[in-house]
């Protein structure tokens, strides 16, 4: 284990070398992202650096070969969503054919590769089995989370900080486990990711794009699936605390909207990293603060695969009540939404 950790470190120097490459050819293609009132840089940076990250990857494929019966399905699976981001970055296209293409790369690990979480275990015993389920249920993961990482790419560094926490938690999970497939593919992408974050975290010279969100949360959704499937419902937890930031702040999205009247699709300005910018932490302050949001998530779920099923719920528990307050304090649904202030101001009166 120790020579594949030191040969994925080789994708750490590749990244560091392509992606500065990668900034002439984006400038030289005109492949900017340009400044408008929901996004904080006021100059057009380069955007294709979900480039950087595939190739490093890739050519950590070629070196450290892991291997297993998904492989190829997932490969191929990634390779689509890099060609939809790719020309998403250049061409801008519509929501709907985004959403479609990633279905199909979910429909590929599902029907060709065979990936399905068919079943959970429960902790009292019995199981709930998912049936003709299965499928959906994998599909619906993989897009969803594919899509909760693009949400958060709002600010520089910060989803490719996320997904390199989320990256070293599964790597790390998959070691304890055994699973040396598993374990391998996070850590190539991980070293990937990290020396692409040299250049992205703030003050960013290049972004990820569409090209690299999509990617890293296709390729995360996957390798979460893959190290969790088939296990107990508290062990099924685990990669919902792993990835606890994009989804919870995706959910909080559709919440918000669904309840201020406006369409699930409509992009706003109110997502988690907007409104710790609105109350006044600096732009590092705030990716900081949610690197850190995105490690104790981390921590809860080593914490979940180590302790009791009543541990377990305690710890759920709490996290939702930590995201509770944030929701209310931050004013991420609306103003008026503060359901848990209420129920506190009320108790306060009656005594």
């Amino acid at each position: 284990m120790v020579k594949i950790v030191l040969l994925a470190f080789l994708t750490l120097l590749i990244s560091l070398i392509i992606t500065p490459i990668i900034i002439k050819v984006s400038l030289k293609m005109k492949a900017t992202d340009k400044p408008n009132h929901r996004k904080v840089h006021t100059d057009p940076i380069p955007t294709l650096g979900g480039l950087a990250i595939f190739f490093s990857f890739l050519i950590g494929l070629v070196i450290l070969q892991p291997s297993n019966e998904y492989h190829l399905a997932i490969i191929c699976g990634g390779f689509l969503i890099i060609v939809l981001g790719f020309l998403d970055d250049l061409f801008d296209i519509s929501p709907k054919v985004k959403f479609l293409v990633q279905i199909v790369a979910a429909l590929l690990v599902v029907f060709w590769g065979g990936l399905q979480v068919e079943f959970i275990n429960l902790p009292f015993g019995g199981q709930i089995e998912f049936g003709f389920l299965s499928s959906i249920v994998t599909v619906f993961w993989i897009v969803g989370i594919t899509n909760a990482i693009n949400l958060i790419d709002g600010l520089d560094g910060l989803a490719a900080g996320v997904s390199s926490i989320a990256l070293f938690t599964i790597s790390g999970m998959a070691i304890i486990m055994g699973d040396i497939y598993v374990a391998t593919m996070a850590l190539i992408l991980f070293f990937s990711t990290i020396g692409f974050l040299r250049y992205n975290f703030y003050p960013a010279k290049i972004f990820m794009g569409d090209t690299g969100a999509l990617f890293l949360g296709y390729m995360i959704s996957v390798l979460a699936l893959l190290g969790f499937k088939n296990v107990t419902i508290i062990s099924f937890i685990i990669p919902i605390f792993i990835l606890g930031v994009p989804i919870s702040d995706t959910l909080i999205a559709m919440v918000r909207r669904y309840i201020n009247k406006q369409p699930l699709s409509s992009p706003d300005s109110s997502h988690l990293h907007h409104r710790l910018v609105s109350s006044g932490f600096t732009h590092k302050q705030t990716v900081l603060f949610i690197y850190g949001l995105s490690a104790m998530f981390s921590v809860a779920a080593i914490l979940f695969s180590m302790t009791t099923v009543w541990g377990s719920i305690l710890i759920f528990s709490i996290a939702l009540l930590a995201i509770q307050v944030l929701i209310e304090n931050l004013e991420l649904i609306n103003s008026e939404y503060k359901p848990l202030t209420n129920f506190f101001k009320g108790l306060r009166h009656k005594s």
